[in-house]
């Protein structure tokens, strides 16, 4: 009979030294980085997608963003004047907590500001964050994005989709397969927090709330011995 591979003993002490040689890494790539970029961004991340975090890093292929631990971060930085990397570094420190990161770039601060206030693409939205918007789905014949585009331009709902909307609370019927509904259905409202069924309902008719942003929070100039590229 096979071992069962739920008996594999796991030695910590490895497990516990991969991630402290991460640790040391990561504070390791930030001093570097200090030397290295005449600009140091901290940011903050709404709606966090990897996938999109992914496409910023290829766009700011000339800069190093860090997305990790806030407390190892700050440290690198330098938390007082005394043990800071450069001048006002350690301004920087205060606001490494929650869902921030470093940014270090040769980029000018009006470039940056202008790139992240541009850039929020759209994404369906996860449970437990609320609504940006109010959805209903209209009475009659249920088509494909529910009156979030004009009907001469939509399709009806496909009648195999009819039981899974009631699975998820939308009173519906089929009438000579056709999906229909007698009275409006509200999915949400403003404000509302989202639950499961809400955000496959969104998804289902293609209805994208949330919007994935970065935004810079404070920044100082890490290394001002370095020119800027200005652009």
């Amino acid at each position: 009979m096979p071992k069962s591979k739920r008996a594999k003993v796991v030695t910590l002490s490895k497990t516990e030294k991969k991630g402290k040689d991460l640790t040391l890494k990561l504070f390791a790539n930030v001093r570097d980085c200090v030397d290295s970029y005449p600009y140091c961004f901290v940011f903050s991340v709404e709606n966090m997608r990897n996938t999109y975090l992914k496409d910023v890093r290829a766009e700011l292929s000339d800069s190093r963003l860090f997305f990790g631990k806030t407390k190892v971060m700050a440290k690198a930085l330098g938390s007082s004047p005394e043990d800071e990397q450069q001048p006002n570094l350690s301004q920087l420190s205060k606001h490494l907590t929650g869902n921030v990161g470093l940014l270090f770039t040769p980029r000018s601060p009006a470039s940056i500001l202008s790139h992240f206030a541009s850039y929020a693409p759209g994404d369906y939205a996860r449970a437990g964050t609320p609504a940006t918007r109010t959805f209903t789905i209209p009475a009659g014949t249920v088509h494909s994005r529910a009156g979030e585009i004009d009907e001469e331009e939509d399709v009806p709902l496909a009648h195999s989709l009819e039981p899974t909307l009631r699975q998820l609370g939308v009173p519906t019927r089929l009438v000579r397969g056709r999906v229909e509904l007698d009275t409006d259905h509200v999915v949400c409202k403003e404000g509302d927090v989202l639950d499961s069924k809400q955000t496959r309902l969104l998804k289902m008719f293609g209805v994208q709330t949330a919007e994935f942003r970065i935004k810079p929070v404070a920044w100082v100039p890490s290394n001002p011995t370095l020119n800027s590229l200005g652009t």
